[in-house]
């Protein structure tokens, strides 16, 4: 166990370095670091390295790789909590309406020219982030009064219907502003670019709360992967666990995409392949979720930014390229597991 988790460690730092490294001007991972060095410590840096390499790391690349692994790491454990919660190897904050209702948020900041004062440039985050949480606490609320149980299967069509209903709202909207509809769709398909440092030290606290936070109800996590029953014959209370642990893997979700914009799939895949690898305990599941979740979305905001030259793709869809087969190899190999 300790060499997997030294070797995912070293993987996802690897993929970090060559984050900051390439891009249309290429520094070499060694310069990269020793630019980095130089910032922190105030160590002289090497004669040949330039000031505009400097630059280039420290106030574009490094804030950008940072910010992608901490939005990274953020989607991964709260798809690794939703699974767990709700039993469904397909379930995730994106399903369940979080990211439709940040939307919501940033169709009507976008649109309406909204600005709060106290806020500024914060604004489309705080928004989003409000409507996005409020969008699962509705979901949670409409399901716990069909359902006293709180079944999982309620949750999870309720979170559903509440997603495709507000996708069609912010549709219609985007249809009849057609002055915003660019700017709509480029943030519905996320993306990093022009992030800089103040972003990541606002949510990267956000994010470390909620993964604590997360990681204190681990014991509550095992034991209800053997089902509801199970947990509450060894004292789970199992409905108020649930309330607690959705509402802040959608908080984490909600931090998360409303600085970047709407991506998903990550937050299945990373969960998924954690399992395989490093098994269902979940104080390995929590923190390597965070781990290779972070060095995923690394990876794919640098193809994003390089798979065509002069040009950069939103990294929503780029993992949406990835994440899709895969969402399908799960469905379909769950199906032939039950099948047999």
């Amino acid at each position: 166990m300790r060499l997997k988790i030294t070797v995912t460690i070293a993987l996802s730092l690897v993929i970090l370095i060559f984050g900051m490294a390439v891009g249309s001007v290429y520094i070499t991972p060694a310069d990269s670091l020793a630019i980095v060095w130089h910032k922190i410590t105030g160590a002289a840096a090497p004669d040949h390295i330039k000031d505009t390499y400097v630059s280039i790391i420290w106030d574009i690349r490094l804030p950008r790789a940072l910010l992608a692994f901490v939005v990274g790491s953020a989607l991964s454990i709260s798809g690794a909590v939703m699974q767990s919660v709700l039993k469904n190897p397909l379930a995730s904050s994106y399903t369940l309406g979080v990211s439709s209702g940040a939307s919501l948020g940033a169709a009507i900041v976008i649109i309406c020219g909204l600005t709060v004062p106290a806020l500024q440039m914060f604004t489309l985050p705080v928004v989003g982030f409000a409507l996005g949480l409020g969008t699962i606490l509705l979901a949670i609320s409409i399901s716990s009064r069909l359902d006293a149980n709180l079944e999982n299967n309620t949750i999870i069509l309720t979170g559903m219907v509440i997603s495709l209903f507000i996708n069609a709202v912010v549709t219609l909207a985007s249809a009849l502003s057609r002055e915003h509809i660019q700017r709509l769709i480029y943030w519905q398909m996320g993306s990093f670019q022009l992030k800089e440092w103040s972003t990541l030290f606002v949510l990267f606290p956000i994010v470390l709360a909620a993964s604590f936070a997360v990681a204190h109800f681990n014991r509550e996590l095992d034991m209800l992967t053997f089902g509801e029953e199970q947990a509450k014959t060894m004292g789970v209370d199992t409905k108020r666990v649930k309330w607690a642990l959705l509402i802040i893997a959608a908080a984490m979700t909600g931090s998360a995409i409303s600085f970047v914009g709407v991506i998903g799939f990550v937050d299945l895949v990373a969960p998924h392949i954690v399992r395989k690898i490093f098994g269902a305990a979940h104080r390995y599941v929590i923190p390597m979720s965070a781990v290779l979740g972070g060095g995923f979305m690394v990876l794919c905001d640098l193809a994003a930014r390089t798979l065509i030259p002069l040009q950069e793709l939103p990294v929503g869809a780029v993992t949406a390229v990835i994440g899709a087969p895969f969402f399908t190899y799960v469905y379909f190999s769950k199906r032939k597991a039950r099948a047999c």
